[in-house]
């Protein structure tokens, strides 16, 4: 089963919880980034989950036409054949999509997802990401409902982004400053409007100084402490301990005590993007310098064909990926959870 169902999301996504883990959320742009994960996951005996972001779908979708959901579609087709090969279970994802462009993506993909279903089929994706952090809270939430609903009808979980992450995330761009802290008000609003799983289950992205892109330590201040405050005062007014499950946004650069923080504090799930672009790009760069006048013809030479092969760089670049992969995986905890 390298595919999640429903059903065994759900399980994943449980058991992160209750053991204090989390999944590596890895970003892909091609079928060589998807190998790249896979493979990571695989070496690591972690499952782990796979996500397409808008810019990642419009770029699968090809240049001429740069259909999001055509190359969304395509991916997560191959996906659910070659996936078959690695013995870990990923899920499918889509990562951030604002308002302007839900209609061109997550939307349409709800739709896809609702019509295998109603074939007694699984759901193409396992969930999607409404981000409305651009938006105010009421607009976001009342969003957040509208897509929840269609999510959970099709068997999907949706994930929110219910407060701003600062830096820039395909096109979306927010400031680093003191608003890059959920509070307790804010969560409470969320349960509020989204219930706390009775209305179709979904995995909360909170602020706690996230910032999307390439930082170095010490520059962003992360309180991931401050999700425990966040559970605290939902389960307060509730009665539900621990009622969210958070997703750990803009987590390059972060040490170890604070993801261990998160980990504590009901993190389930962590994206990378940032850090394995560059896995995956480093070894490709160090094999042209090292082959100059290999990969191109230098002074009227015919160059080699055997080093600018795209499989001969191409192979490079997916090993480095997937080491970065089984970095995250140790770093999250996830080594050796696999589903048996």
């Amino acid at each position: 089963m390298p595919i999640a169902t429903p059903e065994v999301y759900n399980e994943m996504l449980d058991r992160a919880k209750a053991g204090k883990f989390a999944y590596p959320a890895i970003n892909v742009t091609s079928s060589q980034t998807l190998h790249a994960a896979l493979r990571g996951f695989a070496e690591a005996e972690s499952d782990g989950i796979i996500q397409i972001s808008t810019g990642g779908a419009e770029f699968l979708g090809g240049q001429y036409n740069k259909d999001m959901v055509t190359g969304a579609v395509a991916l997560a087709e191959f996906a659910h054949i070659v996936a078959a090969k690695y013995d870990i279970t990923v899920a499918l994802h889509t990562d951030h999509c604002p308002k302007d462009k839900l209609d061109g993506y997550v939307r349409p993909l709800l739709d896809v997802s609702a019509e295998r279903v109603a074939r007694g089929e699984n759901p193409l994706f396992q969930s999607h990401m409404w981000d409305g952090s651009a938006e105010t809270l009421a607009d976001n939430l009342a969003i957040g409902q509208e897509l929840l609903a269609k999510a959970a009808a099709a068997k999907i979980i949706l994930e929110v982004e219910i407060t701003p992450t600062g830096g820039e995330e395909d096109g979306v761009t927010h400031e680093i400053n003191d608003e890059l802290y959920t509070t307790v008000d804010d969560a409470i609003r969320t349960a509020e409007a989204l219930g706390l799983g009775e209305k179709g289950r979904y995995l909360l992205a909170a602020s706690f100084g996230n910032v999307h892109g390439v930082y170095k330590p010490g520059n962003v201040v992360l309180r991931p402490e401050l999700l425990k405050d966040l559970q605290a005062g939902v389960a307060a007014k509730f009665g539900k301990a621990d009622p969210f499950d958070f997703v750990f946004h803009g987590g390059s650069g972060s040490t170890a005590e604070e993801i261990a923080t998160a980990l504590e504090n009901g993190v389930v799930k962590m994206n990378l993007d940032t850090d394995t672009q560059y896995a995956f790009t480093r070894p490709v760069a160090d094999h042209m310098f090292r082959n100059y006048d290999g990969v191109l013809k230098v002074d009227g030479e015919v160059g080699k064909k055997s080093t600018y092969d795209p499989r001969t760089w191409g192979k490079l670049a997916e090993a480095g990926m997937a080491v970065r992969v089984t970095e995250a995986c140790a770093a999250l905890r996830s080594t050796g959870t696999k589903l048996k």
